[in-house]
């Protein structure tokens, strides 16, 4: 009797990134800067179910309902998401910020004057220098809800 031959499954990661999440107050606002500035796009958005996991981790009462968001990148498929809390006025942001998103945008310019235009809070440009000496630009916004998107750029030599 012979046996079957198996193709052993490929070693899976013990971790994989899988999107960043920020909650938000108005998805269409949010959508103008991480789609209309960044340069992200809409995978697809939904009405949360009422047993949604989101309203347990991110302790949001059950009552408010939430709608739920997915962008994408050019190169990076559903990457980042959004969830809205359209009943409840969302309470100001703890300082010193507990978290931050970090993206590498080609037009930094360009992007710090589209948050400008939409009102953003906009930190004083920094230099960057990396671990291994790499040069560039990195600038902090705070988008309509008060989460933190750092964005920087490293010329290519």
């Amino acid at each position: 009797m012979s046996t079957p031959e198996t193709t052993p499954s490929p070693q899976k990661d013990p971790v994989r990134f899988q999107r960043a999440n920020y909650v938000v107050s108005n998805l269409e606002r949010a959508c103008q800067f991480y789609c209309g500035v960044l340069g992200m796009s809409l995978a697809f958005e939904k009405v949360s179910e009422p047993d949604s996991y989101s309203y347990d981790v991110f302790e949001i009462d059950k009552q408010h309902r939430m709608r739920f968001a997915i962008l994408s990148t050019p190169s990076q498929q559903r990457v980042m998401a959004l969830t809205e809390i359209t009943d409840p006025e969302l309470p100001a942001t703890p300082l010193p910020r507990r978290a931050a998103i970090v993206l590498d945008v080609a037009d930094i310019d360009g992007v710090v004057a589209g948050a400008k235009e939409l009102g953003l809070s906009v930190y004083e440009e920094d230099a960057l220098e990396t671990h291994d000496g790499r040069r560039g630009r990195e600038v902090g916004i705070v988008d309509a809800d008060g989460n933190l998107v750092v964005i920087y750029n490293i010329p290519a030599i």
